[in-house]
């Protein structure tokens, strides 16, 4: 079942349930996900990528994790709890995220293979890092591991 369906059917059943944090967090998923087509669109019918899909819900669970952030600190509580209610649900569609031992041993055999040996060399660390790691570990969290195995 591809991503498209499987939150067309989720749709339908937060609907079903009256779940509506849920509802609302699914409708922006596919809002989302429709935008990304319709941008990408040339001829007919676009059909978004696997990486595409990743994408676009990596990018909404950033947007959702810096409102967290803001409502927080603005003590903004109600509002940072329906952000987190839905990002949640967001997660859900996303592949699980990797442990700091496991970003660590990728970005170790980047370091390696690529012979980086500087901060100066920290970008072509960081490209290849975030490709391998896309949707399974956040970017500040891989920056501050690379930082730590290059100034080491």
């Amino acid at each position: 079942m591809s991503l498209k369906e499987k939150i067309d059917l989720d749709l339908k059943n937060s609907m079903k349930s009256g779940d509506k944090t849920r509802l609302n967090a699914i409708r922006s998923i596919r809002a989302a996900l429709l935008e990304k087509e319709v941008s990408i669109r040339v001829g007919g019918i676009a059909v978004l990528t696997n990486e595409q899909e990743l994408e676009v819900l990596v990018s909404l669970a950033k947007k959702r994790r810096d409102a967290i952030e803001q409502f927080t600190a603005g003590n903004r509580l109600d509002l940072a709890e329906t952000e987190q209610a839905e990002l949640a649900v967001l997660d859900e569609y996303l592949p699980a995220p990797v442990s700091d031992d496991e970003v660590r041993a990728v970005i170790q055999d980047i370091i390696t293979k690529t012979g980086a040996a500087s901060m100066k060399e920290m970008g072509k660390v960081m490209a290849e890092a975030m490709k391998a790691l896309k949707g399974k570990a956040d970017g500040t969290k891989v920056q501050q591991i690379v930082k730590s195995l290059l100034s080491a």
